[in-house]
């Protein structure tokens, strides 16, 4: 079990716990092979989904995860709701607790919104992604592919590549892999690069070929046009020259290299569709992934000792 109430970020968890985390959704994974899909965890428990940003995976990868403990959900966005109307966030978090729910999963634009949250609701709080500050589901769920296809992360060698400095992939990612042992590098034009970024114990590269040379994993992030106040490089098609991943720079990888992405993928902009398909690619099991390991964080800081037993025939549908 975690010692704690909310899952805000990777940076204020320790290794142990990144541990646990993974390791019960290795359990999960094998719950989600069952006939029945579905165990009792949270059963009776309640978990709303206050998502103020667009989300496609993750929105879906939580919603499955709630219901294949059997939690009752509620799921709000900001469109029609009383935050278009100018209500606060406290007061519509506040005001939702009140109907005695369990667990808020929150996405939001502004870093720091789930920290806020946290801090003056009683229920669960879980970061489903804060400005770009970090993503610690996403973040997990990389961790858990990695070590899946690689088995111990001590000493592997991977590199982040993309639009870092909006990133909260990349923020979590980077706690979460310098933890377990990782040897982690950073590439991207100079425009994307965190100042100081090195303090988080990561290598900066702006050429793209050094930073690829003999790594073990290749993480591509999405550029993010929406979080950059001005263009942050000269053009889409130079940027896909110069830091798109294909199969020639790919080479400089190891042989036996992964290739991940956290989507949405911009094809032909930061991957081609030969490494996205490819056969280095994990970016459907990373997808897979997500929701064994949402289930294991509701299931941590929510269902506590429940146990994974299958519902019973018949009550599938409860």
């Amino acid at each position: 079990m975690l010692n704690r109430k909310d899952l805000l970020g990777l940076e204020d968890l320790t290794k142990e716990e990144i541990v646990t985390i993974l390791d019960t959704a290795s359990s999960f994974k094998e719950v989600l092979e069952r006939p029945i899909r579905k165990v009792p965890a949270l059963r009776g428990k309640t978990v709303v989904n206050l998502f103020f940003e667009p989300s496609t995976r993750t929105r879906i990868s939580f919603e499955m995860a709630e219901k294949r403990l059997s939690a009752d959900t509620i799921s709000f966005s900001q469109t029609g709701s009383s935050v278009s109307k100018g209500e606060t966030l406290k007061d519509t978090a506040k005001n939702i607790e009140a109907m005695e729910i369990d667990a808020i999963v929150i996405r939001h634009s502004e870093s720091g919104a789930p920290h806020f949250l946290a801090r003056n609701l009683d229920s669960v709080v879980i970061n489903a992604g804060d400005g770009s500050h970090e993503h610690p589901t996403q973040g997990l769920l990389d961790l858990l592919t990695v070590r899946e296809k690689k088995g111990n992360l001590a000493g592997l060698k991977m590199v982040i590549i993309g639009d870092i400095a909006h990133s909260r992939v990349a923020r979590s990612d980077i706690w979460g892999f310098t933890k377990l042992g990782a040897d982690v590098s950073i590439c991207g034009p100079s425009t994307m690069i965190p100042a100081e970024v090195e303090k988080f114990g990561v290598r900066v590269h702006t050429r793209i070929e050094e930073a690829l040379e003999g790594v073990d994993v290749v993480n591509v992030l999405r550029i993010q046009l929406e979080r950059q106040g001005q263009p942050l490089f000269p053009s889409v098609r130079e940027y896909a020259k110069l830091f798109g991943i294909d199969g020639e720079k790919l080479k400089r990888a190891k042989s036996d290299c992964i290739v991940m992405h956290p989507g949405p993928i911009n094809r032909g902009v930061e991957i081609d569709n030969e490494v996205a398909d490819g056969a280095h690619s994990v970016i459907l099991g990373q997808v897979t992934n997500g929701v064994a390991v949402r289930m294991a964080v509701l299931y941590l800081l929510v269902g506590k000792s429940a146990p994974f037993l299958p519902l019973e025939e018949g009550e599938k549908d409860h």
